[in-house]
């Protein structure tokens, strides 16, 4: 095994949701956008008992404001921020119009089964006591399994755990060739990539990791090794459409002849079809 990163500590909206299962924290929810904002419907920060914040809306003014009106609110009430908003000394620099749910004390036993269930790897639902929004759904982190040999490996493997993505990274000394891989699991959220120049290793896998529902299945190689792995493939009983799910070349960069730019092209790729999967657009 090359290396295992850690998982990586929530720090986007998952991570407010976990910080609104404490006592005393309220948990802000974006519920309606009226022009265009950095953020999406659905962005949550949390304000803690004493005004710190966990989560961002890429605004600080916006979140100094929200703060403020946490300490002050009584019950959850939905307040228009910027555009339409009656708080004429407050304006957002878009100029857009922003809907935001203020819940001083969220339901926070809901709360703790969303979490129970985004550290299980299931999709999770908080109920919003909003009209616009009646509930916000969740999805589980990026996850990134990595196969392969070299200096590809190590270089997307160091990228997207700098990335804040929680990646396994495996080398031939954790398999069997001709033998799919034990021990591993590939969920919805999970993308596997294969970075062997020796590509007989990849047969096994490829046929394991189109049994899983892994959202990305991504084997670098030319034209004719990619040729010939469908053609393997094909033979040994792959369908038309699970031979579709194998991205390669793989990236977003075609032709990268650099380790450092090849993990640049594959990651966002990989990062582009997660942010696809969001539930709320």
């Amino acid at each position: 095994m090359l290396a295992t990163a850690r998982r990586p500590a929530w720090t986007d909206d998952r991570a407010a949701l976990r910080a609104a299962c404490d006592p005393g924290v309220g948990l802000c929810t974006v519920v309606g956008i009226e022009g265009s904002f950095s953020r999406r419907i659905g962005a949550q920060l949390a304000v803690g008992p004493r005004g710190e914040i966990t989560g961002s809306l890429a605004d600080g003014c916006l979140e100094r404001q929200l703060a403020s009106e946490i300490a002050l609110a009584r019950g959850p009430v939905v307040k228009r921020f910027g555009a339409g908003s009656e708080l004429i000394d407050f304006r957002l620099p878009c100029g857009s119009g922003l809907d935001v749910l203020i819940d001083p004390a969220p339901d926070r036993a809901a709360a703790g089964r969303a979490v129970e269930c985004l550290e299980a790897r299931a999709e999770a639902v908080l109920p919003l006591p909003s009209e616009q929004l009646p509930q916000r759904r969740y999805i589980p982190p990026l996850r990134l399994l990595l196969f392969g040999e070299g200096p590809e490996l190590e270089a997307l493997a160091v990228l997207a755990s700098a990335a804040g993505v929680e990646v396994a990274a495996h080398g031939k000394d954790a398999l069997s060739l001709g033998r799919q891989p034990a021990g591993f699991t590939a969920d919805p959220w999970t993308a596997v990539v294969l970075l062997f120049h020796d590509h007989e290793w990849e047969q096994a896998i490829l046929e394991w990791a189109l049994e899983t529902p892994a959202f990305h299945i991504g084997a670098q190689g030319g034209l004719e090794a990619r040729r010939s792995r469908m053609e393997r493939l094909a033979a040994r009983g792959a369908t038309p459409d699970q031979l579709a799910r194998i991205r390669s070349p793989v990236g977003v960069i075609a032709r990268s002849r650099e380790p450092g730019v090849l993990a640049l092209s594959v990651l966002a790729q990989i990062v582009g079809e997660y942010e696809a999967l969001h539930p709320h657009g």
